[in-house]
């Protein structure tokens, strides 16, 4: 995007700033890392994804759809069969999602540790400027 600076990230109508905030949701993430292997079903993103309910799957991947990331293909079979896979769009993401997995990885514990030290001490610590 030409003529885009980094204070643009700050308006609430900045392009950059939407798709964060589309891939900050919760389930998207996973949704996405769950198709990066090829075409998967609705029931099977279910079974693979601890925790999602069939209606935040849906939505989840609806929104998905509606962004351009993923492709919805409905087969005219008996019974219907739906199958939801990435679009070249989102082949894009998959390797983000790599590095931020690492990431999380390599830092789970760190994390962990700073929630624990917080419930020892939930008294935050004020620095002056």
């Amino acid at each position: 995007m030409s003529g885009f600076g980094p204070r643009d990230f700050f308006l609430a109508d900045c392009p950059a700033r939407l798709a964060v905030e589309l891939i900050a949701d919760k389930w998207t993430v996973v949704v996405l890392y769950g198709l990066s292997e090829g075409p998967v079903r609705h029931g099977e993103l279910v079974e693979l994804i601890g925790g999602i309910s069939r209606k935040v799957l849906t939505q989840t991947l609806r929104r998905l759809e509606a962004r351009g990331l993923i492709r919805r293909h409905a087969y005219a079979e008996v019974p219907p069969r739906v199958e939801y896979e990435l679009t070249p769009l989102g082949e894009t993401l998959i390797d983000p999602i790599h590095m931020l997995t690492e990431w999380a990885r390599a830092n789970a514990g760190a994390v962990l540790d700073a929630l624990d030290a917080l419930d020892a001490d939930p008294e935050p610590v004020v620095h002056g400027d």
